[in-house]
Parts: C-alpha cells; structure tokens; sequence
C-alpha cells in the first residue's frame, strides 16, 4: 500500500479514538453530576449519616398528658455530677465543724477540741453534739501563745507584754509565772509545767520544773550560752523533759541530739541527719517523729522516724521519704502516723518555712511498720495546720492556713 495512504488512515484512526474516549468521559461526568445536590435539595451536614429516604410511619402510644418534647419545652437536665478520674463520685470526707476564727486549738484527749477565740477573748470547748460552749466566763484579751496541758483543761497563757500565767479552767484558778520564763512543757499527768529560766547572765539560766500551782521550783540543768540548743518537750512517760544539741560535733550537717531527764540521767543520744531538728513523741513516747532539712533534700523538710525509750534510744532510725514537717503530723498509736504534705514544696522551705505556709495538702496514712503510704482523699484543697487524731471516733481534726473554723475528716 502506498505509505501517503498508510499515514491517512493512521490519522483517521487515532481521530476516532480520541473521539470515542471524549464521549465515554463526557458521559462519566454527566452521570456524576447527577447526585450533587440541586438548590432545592436540604445539603447534609459533614460527620452526620444521611436520611435513609421516606421516613416510615411509626405507631406510638398516646398518653393523657402531652410529653415535655411534644410541648417544645426545655428538657431539665439538672447539675453535671462532678466525677473523679477514677469513675465514681468523689463522697464528701471533710466537715466544718465551726465556722468562727480559731486560734491556738487542741486536741484535749477522751475529749474534744478546746481553743480560744481572738476576737471575744474567750476559751471554748466543741462538745460532741457540735455545739460550743465557754471554758470559762471570763475574758482573756490580747493571749498571743497558749500552752495546752494533755489530759486536763489547763494551759500556760503569754501576753505581749511578757506576763505568763497557769490558768486551770476547772477551778477558776490563776498562777503567775516569772516574765523571763519561756518554752513550757505540761508533763502528761498535767501537775507539772518544764520551762526555760532565761537570766540576764549565762550561769543563770537553767531548765527548770514546777508545780502547777507555782509551788515547788526545781533546778534540772543548767543551759549557759546553749539555751538556743535546748528544746522543752516533756515525754508521755516523763522520762524526758528536753533536747539538746550539745552532744558530739560530728560534722557538716549531722547532728547529736542528747535526751535530758529529770534527774540527772545519762540515756543514749540519737544522730539526726540534718539541720532544723522538730519532734514529736508517739503517744507512749516509745518512738519519736522529727523532721530535719539538709543539702540532700534541698533544704526540703523531711520526715524521720526513731526509737526513744530507755536502752533502745536511737534504735530503729529511717526516713519516711516525706517533705512535710513533724508538726504537720499526728500519730493514731504506736504504729500508724498521718501526714499533711504539701504539694509542689519550694526548695529551701526547711529553712524558710512561710514560702509556703499556703500550699495545697495532701494527706497520707503511714504505717510504720510496714512504711506503706496510702492516700487519704479529701474533697478540696486545704492547707492544713493544727492536726489531730481522734482515737475514740477515728476521725482527724484540723485548721486551715485559708480559712476559718476547725474541720474534721471521718477515716
């Protein structure tokens, strides 16, 4: 065939292709076309399934009284529960048992709460129904520290102007304390008060004793230029009355703590392990809570715990792994402790312990045993301070830095 010929009909072939494969598109994009929506067709929303076509009819039940959606009113759905991230709704825990401002509360065993109140001058006493009453009728203005006996509704009261005095609300009976006495310490029957006798020069000033009546002074041991080294807590079995870091210079930040009697007593000392020593005896006085801070913690407050009767003095010792103060404790007995912690806590708080005198808290469970922490979960955010273990309900009281009143959590 003639190769003019041959490349006429190759064009004529590739025309008709082309042609054919247009129409076939053409046709595809018509039919596309065909399920977009018209102007007069409801657009379906995206993430929404579309309407299956003609709703079918459906048979109810008629009532007597026309339903709330039928009447186009509102549906009450009423508050949002608030859920805890475990699930369940968190119960309330925590009461407030008085509202009022509280000062220098305490916890007066086989009893209940006794505190002064700053803005009447009066001393109350939360009885077990609730209710408040006064310790006494009388009026005691401007009290800026209050020492509170044990087991008997007596206390140590200091002025501004340095006069201290024993009142014993049972018996309306007022003492006077020497003015350069300080740092007092009921021993636990409550009969008598330990103290510091501050003279003007060193050799006279002495850890003393006395009578709760302001009878029957006696010399213990003489502090000289160590009175800052001295703590005055006398022990539930009286054995100890004070502390003293006067012992052994062991370096950096360790420290020997000597355990000062009533007579003389040459007991074993214990080591702490840091700087800012704060006790607190169990309830017996077998074992002893302290915190101390120290470069390895930050200056952090941190938690320890030691034996601290007779020849087991300085047995025992660990760490509780807590930052938190002794004072911020209350032990249920001999081996369960409860702990306010708080959150977030600043370095250098051991030292400088308002930076975070309004932190949040946290409360734990300790068993001393086993050193086993458990959570005890509170319904809102408390700084807490003042704390107490009821043994007799299971319950702890405390005070908030925050707030006013006393508050108690049911265990």
């Amino acid at each position: 065939m003639n190769p003019t010929i041959k490349k006429v009909l190759l064009v004529v072939a590739l025309l008709i292709t082309a042609t054919l494969i247009g129409f076939g598109i053409y046709t595809l994009f018509k039919k596309t076309i065909g399920i977009l929506p018209s102007e007069e067709s409801p657009i379906e929303t995206g993430g929404l399934l579309p309407s299956s076509g003609e709703r079918p009819t459906v048979t109810t039940t008629v009532t007597t009284e026309t339903s709330v959606l039928e009447r186009g009113e509102e549906t009450p759905i009423g508050p949002i529960p608030q859920v805890s991230p475990i699930g369940y709704t968190q119960p309330e825990t925590i009461k407030q048992l008085i509202k009022e401002a509280v000062t220098f509360p305490d916890f007066k065993q086989n009893s209940n709460i006794r505190y002064y109140n700053s803005s009447d001058g009066k001393f109350y006493h939360l009885n077990n129904n609730g209710t408040t009453s006064e310790l006494s009728e009388k009026t005691f203005y401007n009290v800026n520290k209050v020492t509170w006996a044990n087991n008997n509704d007596k206390a140590v009261l200091e002025y501004p102007d340095g006069s201290k005095i024993v009142y014993d609300f049972e018996k309306e009976k007022q003492t006077t304390l020497p003015k350069h006495w300080e740092e007092f310490s009921f021993s636990s029957a409550g009969d008598q008060i330990a103290a510091k006798s501050m003279g003007l020069s060193p050799e006279n000033r002495w850890l003393v004793t006395v009578n709760d009546d302001g009878s029957g002074t006696t010399l213990i041991e003489p502090m000289g230029n160590n009175a800052d080294k001295v703590q005055i807590n006398w022990s539930p079995s009286r054995q100890v009355v004070a502390f003293s870091q006067t012992g052994r210079a062991l370096g950096g930040e360790r420290r020997e703590v000597l355990f000062i009697g009533l007579n003389g007593e040459n007991f074993k000392s214990t080591v702490v392990e840091g700087l800012g020593f704060q006790p607190q005896w169990s309830p017996t006085g077998e074992k002893l809570l302290y915190s101390v801070y120290s470069t390895r913690s930050d200056f952090k407050p941190e938690l320890w715990i030691v034996d601290s009767y007779g020849d087991n003095i300085g047995n025992n010792r660990q760490m509780l792994e807590l930052n938190t103060w002794a004072e911020k404790c209350t032990f249920a007995d001999e081996s369960v402790l409860y702990c306010a912690v708080p959150r977030d806590l600043p370095q250098g708080a051991g030292i400088m312990p308002d930076i975070a005198q309004y932190n949040f808290d946290d409360m734990y469970k300790i068993d001393l045993k086993t050193g086993l922490k458990t959570t005890i979960p509170l319904s809102s955010d408390y700084s807490i301070k003042n704390i107490n273990f009821d043994k007799n309900n299971n319950k702890i009281f405390f005070t908030d830095s925050l707030q006013y009143g006393i508050f108690e959590i049911n265990l």
